[in-house]
């Protein structure tokens, strides 16, 4: 059928109900699409500088993901297990861990032994509580008890020391009393270093202890003194608190032989614990090669 015009795709009477004809929604195509470009993903537009980009989900423009890309690239990647890198890596260790020869082996047996002195020298420090804890014996003055090279173990004066100690050292004096003893005698032998002295510190046995201004000539032991009286005797009165010292195998005590005042506490490093005959060759050579 055809309407008046004769066009045979006009609406037929039947099809013009008044209803208008429907139109594309706001914003879209009659072909579906969007006109500012929209494709799901995000907008096609110009960046803030003028050029072309696509921003996607995150608002990243390409240009920044590609800088982000490139930073990434920059870090090393941490080998994977089973490629190459790593491989090298295993082979390395194995060879290091069981080489019999070579510098391999001279590198890992300096290491470990390095590691072994080390691990004893923390754990002796842990018991002793100063360092070093270990002093050799340079001389014979405390003979026969300790001879020279011996090896000491020393610990801190209040480690290990009866309730009686006087800051924490037992005198001869104390030790005949309570019957208190090391290396063969009474009292405690003692590692002390004045402050005035040039060298090694010295090791003797503490015999008792005075204070200031006081006369100690009559409570010494007259075969260990090279005075008639005090006046005639160094360090006597007494110029400060301290401890009248002796080595075992010396004739006088150290402070008539002037070669300390009393020993006062603060001097004291250590107190003699064991000894370990010989060892201490080792580091009497290693220090004259060095003072050398």
């Amino acid at each position: 059928m055809t309407d008046e015009s004769g066009d045979p795709n006009a609406p037929s009477d039947d099809d013009r109900d008044g209803s208008p004809e429907p139109r594309p929604a706001s914003g879209d195509r009659p072909d579906g699409s969007s006109p500012l470009g929209h494709d799901g993903d995000g907008v096609r537009g110009r960046d803030v500088d003028g050029h072309s980009g696509d921003h996607g989900r995150d608002g990243r423009s390409r240009s920044t993901r590609a800088s982000d890309s490139h930073r990434e690239s920059e870090t090393p990647p941490t080998p994977e297990p089973g490629s190459r890198a790593a491989g090298r890596e295993e082979r390395f260790l194995t060879r290091f861990r069981t080489a019999r020869s070579g510098p391999l082996l001279f590198i890992r047996e300096t290491l470990y032994s390095a590691i072994g002195v080390l691990a004893v020298g923390l754990l002796l420090f842990a018991i002793s509580g100063v360092w070093p804890p270990m002093v050799a014996v340079e001389s014979g003055s405390m003979e026969p008890e300790m001879q020279r090279g011996d090896l000491i173990f020393v610990t801190d004066p209040e480690r290990f020391t009866p309730g009686y100690a006087q800051a924490g050292i037992v005198t001869v004096e104390v030790g005949t009393q309570e019957g208190y003893r090391s290396f063969d005698g009474n009292g405690s032998v003692i590692i002390y270093d004045p402050p005035d002295r040039a060298g090694s510190p010295i090791i003797h046995r503490a015999h008792f202890r005075v204070e200031a201004g006081e006369n100690w000539y009559d409570r010494a032991d007259p075969a260990y003194l090279n005075a008639d009286d005090c006046e005639s005797l160094s360090n006597c009165p007494a110029p400060h608190d301290g401890f009248i010292t002796k080595g075992d195998a010396n004739a006088r005590y150290d402070q008539a032989s002037n070669i300390a005042g009393p020993v006062q506490p603060e001097w004291v490093r250590g107190t003699a614990r064991l000894r370990i005959p010989y060892l201490g060759y080792i580091r009497l050579r290693l220090a004259g090669l060095i003072a050398a």
